[in-house]
């Protein structure tokens, strides 16, 4: 595919995307509106996802993204670009909102949608050929890294429309579609009459900045995130059997369920007009990294939503860098900024112990303050969770009067065991349709148990076992990629020498 062949396949995306931008309840739900822009973009991330696959990019392949997306980036533009949206880590953990918006649109079903609803294949479709012409520059070697990050996050984007049914095989799709030659028309009767339509040429790499990401720049400036939740019309039920159905915790889930016993009996209640005692719902959550902290603030939020605690129910999650800054008075500010959208959910500070006070010039303390007195004024509809190591925050607490006395419910997330660490990773493979064999659960339960005979301080449990399983995704694509025509059972088997060991 040249050039001019993949400039008509944007051209049908932008169509897609008008057809797209008119459902408006859809795309306010998503918070989107220029889809056209959005998706240029998307692409934009996902060159620059594969050109630092080898951790360089390359002057032919910045010669490639100016000429196939018609942009004027330079080298440096893209590597603050690769900064910003955390690529590869940070940009492989979360689905594009353009697609999450092209499969809700899709599953609708409309018998209008000139698209056949097929909004979320045709993009991705998009996506696939540009990401086979990236690989393609490299025609002396097998760009072996660059393959393998294809794949991963290709089978990614295929896994997300398969589950929410709207992927269609090849024999299925049915565009070029007839009714996209009449738009085509009218865009040419538009350009004969002398309405001009942007080019895209004229599209730059700073119009992708200013446009699609200023809200969600400013988010980013905070490291300030809406965690995703079902929809809202999830049972209490429910979200308790989400939280329960998580692996370990054992003293965890003890904790939480007494504390929304509780909560429920206070409810109750006040609804036969009974008086309850004061109790304070901010919380201290300690224990290392990756023992579930966050997604078990993230089922709070939701079940204090239903039991009438909080409005919203949303979890919004910041740390240090998020609520800190260099001058007198912009920390405060700043951390006004983040309360105001907790407001009604949960402000979950990972690491708090970072802003004690690290000298003359740092403005922790100002911020602890203005967090204290925001939890004083809108005791009602905010609940605050700090987190992080746990000798750390005891020094925290230890640190301001104003602090031990505010968070006195506790909460220690113990590290995974070693047959936790296999139901963590069987679990992850089920949800991505991969098969562990006998052998390779065997290897694993091995590798575990050395591990974490000798675990380095502060293991990253859950994360790492995410690191590993990815890493074995990865090989075992490259594995198959080298098979003519590998079987579903293949494709979904990973072998020992998947897993680096």
């Amino acid at each position: 595919m040249d050039q001019q062949d993949f400039a008509k396949r944007l051209h049908l995306c932008d169509d897609v995307g008008a057809y797209m931008e008119k459902q408006g309840a859809f795309c306010q739900k998503v918070g989107i509106h220029n889809i056209k822009q959005n998706f240029r973009y998307e692409l934009l991330k996902f060159s620059v996802y594969l050109a630092d696959s080898d951790q360089l990019i390359e002057t032919e392949e910045v010669i490639f993204i100016r000429k196939m997306l018609q942009v004027k980036s330079v080298i440096n533009d893209l590597n603050v670009l690769k900064n910003r949206e955390h690529i590869p880590f940070g940009y492989c953990m979360d689905m594009p909102k353009v697609f999450q918006l092209a499969v809700l649109i899709d599953r609708e079903n409309q018998k209008s949608n000139p698209f056949r609803n097929q909004c979320a294949q045709i993009l991705l479709d998009t996506m696939k050929l540009f990401g086979q012409m990236f690989i393609a520059l490299h025609k002396n070697e097998f760009f072996e890294k660059a393959s393998r990050a294809y794949t991963f996050y290709i089978s990614a984007l295929d896994s997300y429309l398969k589950e929410f049914g709207v992927s269609h095989n090849s024999k299925e799709k049915l565009y070029p579609i007839p009714e996209l030659e009449l738009l085509n028309q009218k865009k040419q009767e538009d350009e004969n009459t002398g309405i001009a339509t942007k080019k895209e040429s004229d599209i730059e790499f700073g119009e992708y900045d200013s446009t699609i990401h200023q809200e969600e720049s400013k988010a980013k400036d905070i490291k300030l995130k809406n965690a995703k939740r079902k929809d809202d019309d999830t049972s209490l039920e429910d979200k308790l059997n989400e939280f329960h159905d998580m692996v370990g915790l054992t003293g965890v889930k003890a904790e939480v369920d007494a504390l929304i016993s509780l909560l429920r009996i206070q409810k109750l209640r006040r609804e036969r007009g009974l008086q309850n005692s004061e109790i304070s719902k901010h919380m201290v959550f300690s224990g290392n990294p990756g023992t579930g902290k966050t997604t078990v603030a993230r089922i709070l939020a939701g079940i204090y939503k239903d039991l009438g605690i909080l409005e919203k129910g949303t979890l919004v999650e910041v740390d240090r860098s998020g609520l800190v800054k260099g001058f007198v008075g912009q920390t405060a500010i700043q951390v006004k900024k983040v309360i105001k959208e907790a407001i009604g959910g949960i402000l979950f500070i990972d690491e708090a112990y970072t802003l004690v006070n690290r000298g003359d010039n740092d403005f922790g303390q100002e911020a602890i303050d203005t967090i204290l007195k925001a939890m004083e004024d809108h005791r009602d509809e905010l609940i605050v969770i700090v987190a992080g190591y746990p000798d750390l925050m005891e020094e925290f607490l230890n640190s301001n009067p104003g602090l031990k006395s505010r968070f006195n419910k506790f909460i220690y997330f113990e590290d995974y065991t070693k047959e936790e660490h296999l139901q963590i990773i069987q679990k992850m493979c089920k949800k991505q349709d991969y098969i562990l064999p006998d052998e390779t659960l065997y290897a694993l339960e091995q590798y575990f148990t050395k591990v974490l005979s000798d675990k380095p301080e502060n293991y990253a449990n859950a994360r790492e076992i995410r690191n590993l399983l990815e890493s074995a995704i990865m090989n075992q694509a490259t594995r198959m990629i080298k098979m003519p025509n590998p079987t579903t059972e293949e494709l979904q088997t990973l072998l020992v020498e998947d897993f680096v060991l």
